[in-house]
């Protein structure tokens, strides 16, 4: 039996009310990197993106449709129901209880098939060289 593909996890520090910018940011240099928007999908723990906020001012119909499109960096609730897995997934840890914290960080490794970038602290700690840096940019 082939072994499950290894996501990378790379960790950038931010606390509850930095977390937001440091996604943005984070999102930005992936952009600037290559990767396609559709391939982003950023998940928040605490409140919802101003995006996401924007975007389901036009109704809840249109806001799942891009999802289904995928053409777009998808924003969404970290307690997403729906089906969706793409490349990259962006944790924000932009406030919540500790333990939806790590039940999102598990959700968002679900969801994740290349790389899983937490903003904030969420899931395991890792110590040495193995995990990415606090703060370290991103590059991908």
């Amino acid at each position: 039996m082939p072994a499950a593909p290894q996501i990378e996890v790379r960790r950038v520090a931010a606390t509850p009310a930095e977390a937001l910018d440091r996604a943005d940011e984070v999102v930005d240099q992936l952009l600037d990197a290559g990767r396609s928007p559709g391939e982003i999908l950023v998940l928040t723990v605490g409140e919802a993106h101003p995006w996401q906020q924007h975007e389901l001012s036009f109704g809840e119909e249109r806001y799942w449709a891009q999802l289904a499109e995928g053409g777009d960096v998808f924003y969404a609730d970290a307690a997403l129901t729906r089906q969706a897995r793409r490349e990259v997934v962006v944790l924000v840890v932009n406030g919540g209880r500790p333990a939806r914290a790590a039940e999102a960080y598990t959700a968002a490794l679900g969801r994740a098939t290349v790389l899983l970038v937490v903003c904030g602290d969420a899931g395991p700690v890792v110590t040495g060289a193995a995990g990415a840096a606090s703060g370290r940019p991103v590059s991908a």
